[in-house]
């Protein structure tokens, strides 16, 4: 079973939407039991930093997350989440990630709205994806690319798009809109 975590963001209904095109079913859930039991993990994105982190530490869940073996697959302002602190807010993050997320510098159009490339490819997240592939983002705020990252892109600057660490895998675009590329980086999570 492919549990997604359910904070009150994300967005949910297009990342089911993608699992069933897979032929894939999935649950939403904020119940530790059955997060803690999935074959799979997803944690969706699209919402506020401080919400969002607020809703996961008032159920303990920032705590069954970072503790969490299977993979782990967090998404937009879920990769987000997955770093060390979020300018947005002022929020600390999970720390599974060192990294820092900051707002797009000033004179940088927000939200980065559209299409980038993918380079500097790595991990098994990114198997059959020729560099160059394009995804689809949608954000204001990006983490920096340190150790973890797996991929970059760049908007005004180079940045994460994509990290790995364990069995934790964040990707900042958004695959459930990133049409045969998405479904691709989709199905090497569930191969993991």
């Amino acid at each position: 079973m492919i549990a997604i975590v359910k904070y009150n963001a994300g967005n949910v209904r297009s990342v089911l939407n993608a699992l069933q095109r897979l032929g894939v079913e999935a649950v939403v859930t904020d119940d530790p039991a059955i997060l803690k039991s999935a074959e799979k993990v997803i944690f969706p994105g699209v919402g506020e930093a401080g919400t969002a982190m607020k809703y996961l530490r008032e159920r303990g869940l920032d705590k069954v997350l970072t503790g969490l073996t299977q993979p782990f697959l967090g998404i937009c302002l879920g990769m987000q989440l997955m770093c060390s602190h979020s300018e947005e807010g002022d929020t600390p993050g999970l720390g599974i990630f060192p990294e820092k997320v900051r707002r797009f510098p000033e004179g940088e159009k927000v939200p980065h709205m559209g299409w980038n490339e993918l380079e500097n490819l790595k991990s098994p997240l990114m198997d059959n994806l020729p560099p160059g592939s394009d995804v689809y983002f949608v954000h204001s705020y990006f983490a920096e690319a340190g150790p973890d990252c797996i991929a970059t892109t760049t908007y005004g600057l180079p940045f994460a798009a994509a990290m790995a660490k364990g069995n934790f895998y964040g990707v900042q675009f958004h695959p459930e809109k990133s049409g045969e590329v998405g479904r691709r980086i989709l199905g090497n999570f569930l191969s993991i």
